[in-house]
């Protein structure tokens, strides 16, 4: 199984960015599919999840990041706009079944004030 995360960078506060996870070797359907992060010398924390059609985000989050799915290509996004100087960390998607937890590379968002 590999989780390929793409689409971070340096933005300026107020600005957007996508990240794209890319997906294969599972049966993407079955999955939780979500985005984690980890701000430098803070604990990795849950920011938004899709499971078929049902979303579930962090309530700092809500109303300015979108997950969204695409089957076909086996990838997850994360739009994230009006992007603060707080959102900056490193992004994680992750698949989750019952038995299995799968963890993408990550990919550094760094929001500048």
């Amino acid at each position: 199984v590999q989780l390929q995360a793409s689409g971070g960078g340096l933005v300026q506060a107020g600005g957007s960015l996508r990240l794209s996870c890319a997906a294969s070797g599972l049966t993407f359907n079955s999955y939780a599919l979500g985005w984690f992060r980890q701000a430098p010398g803070k604990e990795r924390e849950f920011v938004a999840a899709i499971k078929w059609s049902v979303v579930y985000y962090e309530d700092s989050v809500k109303g300015r990041f979108s997950i969204s799915r695409d089957d076909a290509k086996n990838t997850i996004y994360l739009q994230m706009n009006s992007l603060k100087s707080e959102d900056t960390a490193v992004y994680y998607c992750n698949a989750r079944s019952r038995s299995t937890n799968y963890w993408g590379q990550g990919t550094l968002v760094t929001v500048s004030s």
